[in-house]
Formats: structure tokens, sequence, C-alpha cells
């Protein structure tokens, strides 16, 4: 008989000890020690994979031995999931044994996204549903309302891994969705499903079924109230693909992001909408941030083109400076890195001349998207600047230029993409940084004009006082 003992862990680092504990060492949070009972393991790694083996696993994959020089580099074949914004953020499509842990918290759309996918999915062969949240007519009611359809979808209400791995070995499907992997159980640990023995195990097991089966798995994960993902960090670790759901409160649009891929990039990004039928791509992102591009110029409003990965995308940056009822002024930032936002004014009250110092500043992203491109330094500075002097920047000016702390206006990556994606949006006039302009090529619809510091790009947007 197996030997086992008694440890507590922490449920938000993984940080073990013998003893129980009110403050986690690991982490220094308070009251998250659980008390787990593990087996004891051989101390030795040969008599620990000895003991392994002999319990008979559920699952396990190797390779032999290979020279470096010896493997074949042969183009991995990629599945597209017929949803585009997803496929952006894949790298071009699914590779097979890829696994992707898709976080987010409560209600964003997480269940909803997989299960639109999985009926495009199973169109290639069979597609396995497993959820361990949601009874069968849960999710047959919600595909229904989605307007959902697929004869090689199937559906499976368990939370027992080896009954989910004893399915995937019946089916053989090329692919699978677990909602999610905190309310699985492992049956061979005694620890409640969600805690981190419970979920780093689970996930492990799923990890070598889908890398010994070449199956796409898909699993499903919950955020801390902090917005990191629930359970140990190695479950980040292991999977080959991470994404983030992210979204503003009462806000309709999904941002969807990469936090790691080894198959694709990183910096892509994808946005959804929610609506009756289910989560809708914006390919569009110009059309949904400045559907109201036709009205007239306001003081405190700038547009710049951001860039997240290969997309270009057009965002408002919206500023409001009011005198201030504070002995300091306030300072906020949503959207943008708030850092980022006082070097900015320490930058515009130096070279510009605008005092800030008693009056609140407030800056914002209009459509609830956090960016860090430098780029749209320049349109966060004259919006601030409009905002304060009750000016407004010409409705269809663009604005595009990182701004150091001498005020000088540098270049930024991949501005003509930016400026094909202003005209396409109805554009007339560009501002960007004076040492750019002279390797741009033509942009057909667009006047681009060169600004070197601060001062210029006022006097061009403003006119001179």
């Amino acid at each position: 008989m197996a030997r086992l003992k008694t440890v507590y862990r922490c449920q938000a680092c993984g940080h073990s000890a013998s003893k129980p504990m009110g403050q986690c060492p690991g982490c220094a949070e308070w009251n998250t020690m659980v008390e787990e009972v593990v087996e004891a393991r051989p101390e030795g790694l040969v008599e620990a994979v000895a003991a392994t083996a002999s319990r008979g696993g559920l699952t396990s994959f190797s390779s032999p031995l290979v020279a470096l020089k010896d493997v074949r580099e042969d183009a991995e074949p990629r599945a597209a999931s017929g949803i585009g914004e997803l496929d952006r953020l894949l790298g071009g499509g699914l590779v097979p044994g890829q696994v992707v842990l898709l976080a987010g918290p409560p209600g964003i759309g997480k269940s909803t996204l997989m299960l639109q996918a999985a009926a495009k999915l199973a169109a290639r062969g069979p597609f396995l549903y497993a959820s361990g949240e949601e009874s069968l007519k849960q999710i047959s009611g919600r595909a229904k309302r989605l307007g959902l359809a697929a004869d090689s979808l199937y559906l499976l209400s368990e939370t027992n891994l080896a009954k989910i791995l004893a399915t995937m070995e019946q089916l053989k499907p090329w692919a699978m969705v677990l909602d999610s992997v905190q309310t699985v159980a492992h049956p061979q640990l005694a620890s409640s499903p969600g805690s981190v023995g419970q979920v780093r195990e689970c996930a492990a097991e799923l990890v070598r079924a889908a890398k010994a089966r070449d199956t796409v798995v898909f699993l499903l994960g919950h955020v801390t109230k902090d917005g990191a993902l629930a359970g140990p960090k190695v479950l980040e670790h292991i999977v080959d693909t991470v994404l983030y759901f992210d979204t503003e409160r009462h806000d309709l649009l999904r941002v969807l992001r990469a936090q790691k891929n080894r198959y694709g990039p990183t910096d892509e990004l994808g946005l959804f909408e929610m609506g009756e039928k289910g989560l809708c791509e914006v390919s569009d992102a110009a059309s949904f941030f400045l559907a109201d591009l036709g009205r007239e110029a306001a003081p405190g409003r700038a547009v710049s083109a951001a860039l997240e990965g290969s997309r270009p995308m057009l965002v408002e940056t919206q500023a409001l400076v009011t005198p201030t009822r504070y002995p300091l002024p306030r300072r906020m930032a949503t959207g943008l890195d708030l850092n980022r936002v006082l070097v900015l004014l320490a930058a515009m009250e130096r070279h510009v001349g605008l005092h800030l110092e008693d009056r609140d500043c407030f800056v914002s992203l209009a459509g609830g998207l956090r960016l860090k491109d430098p780029a749209l330094d320049l349109a966060a500075c004259l919006a601030v600047i409009g905002s304060a002097r009750d000016k407004a920047v010409p409705a269809d000016l663009l604005l595009v230029g990182e701004v150091g702390l001498l005020g000088e206006v540098g270049r930024v990556p991949q501005l003509e993409a930016r400026l094909k994606e202003a005209a396409k949006a109805g554009f007339r006039r560009a501002l960007v940084p004076a040492r750019a302009v002279k390797d741009l090529p033509k942009v057909a619809g667009l006047s681009v004009s060169g600004v070197s510091d601060l001062r210029a790009a006022v006097a061009a947007a403003f006119g001179a006082e």
C-alpha cells in the first residue's frame, strides 16, 4: 500500500509546507495554505520513475534519442479553426498535439467562443466537448441559441479525469475542449478539484494524452480577482499556448491576447463583440472604434494608429483637464500606462509651457483597449493640450509618433501600414516624425507632414498662436 503524508499547499503559488501557516512564505498571501494528502514518493529519481511505471500511469509519451543534425524539419500542418480572429493569434491555425489554455473572467464568453469553434472544427472529424461545469442540456441549449449544429461534435459532462481520458481513447477525436480544468479531479489524488495539486496533475495528464495521440486540446481556465490565471504557475509552462480573454466592465468588446505561443506570435490581438448570435469577429477595427468619425472635432480628442503585431488599429485618445479641488492634482490613465502619461505631462510642461500644477488630468483610450504602443504618445499629448487650451484637433488629422523626454518626436515601426489604414478610414492628413517622411512612400488620399518636436506638432495641429 502506498504511504501517504499531509502537506499544506498554497492555492495561489503552489508553495508547500509541512505545517499550517497563516501567510504563505512564497507569495506572502494570507489564508491560502490548504491541507492536501499526497503520496510519499521514493527519494531517488530512478526509484521514482520505477514507482510511477508500476502504478500504471494514465498516459505517457516519449521520443528516441536523435542527433540535432538528423531531425527532419517538416512543416507543421495547420488546421484553420474557421474563426479568423482566433487563427490570427494561433499563427494561422492549430497544430496536431497542440495544447491551448484559454483563461478569462467569469461570463466573458470562453465557453461560447469554444462552442462556436468546436462546431466549425467538427467538420474535420470527431470533436469532443467535455464540461465539468454544465450539463448536456445546458450545452445543447446554448448551441441551439447560437444556431450551431455539427454531426461530429460529441458532448460529455464529466469531472473524473480517468473517464474523460477513456472517452478520448474510445472516440479518438482529433480535437477536444475541457471546460474547465479547475473542475476536473484526478482519481489518484485525495484533494478536492481546483486545488493546486489537482490542477497541476490533471493538466499534465491531458498534455501527455494530447502529445501521444496528436490531439488538439483546449483547456479553459478561471482567473483570480487580480486577473491572473488561477492555479499553479506550472500550468502555463506545460501548455503550448496561453490565451487571455479580457474586457472592460460593461463593455461589449472582447479582446483576445496571446500570452505564450510555441507555434506562432505573441504580439497579435483578436477582437470580438458579444451579440445575440454569440461572439462576432471585429475584423475592421477602424470602423468599430471610429464609428462616429464624421462628427465634429472636439477639444480633448485625438486619433492615432496603434499596432498590435501585424494589425494596425485606429484608436481615439481622449483627455480631460479640469481645475482641481484637491491639495494635489489628480492624474489618471485608462488604457495607457500611467507612468508613461506622467512622463508625457512633464515633457509638455517643459517644452510647450503647459502648466498643470493646479489641474486634474484624465487620459483614456476609447473602446476599452489597453495598449502600450509608443506611437500613441503624440495623440495623447495633443489631446491633453487641446483640452487644457480648449482647442480641437481637426477630425481628419491622424497623429503618429513617440514623444521623448526632450520633446522630440521619434520614429515608430511600420508607419506605412498605419497610414494606409488611416486613409481607408477617411483621414486626409497625418502628422508623423520628420525623420521618417523622406523614406515614406506616398499614400493615396493622405497628406503627410513631418514634425520634429512637440512645438512643431502643436503649431501644425492648432495653428500659430
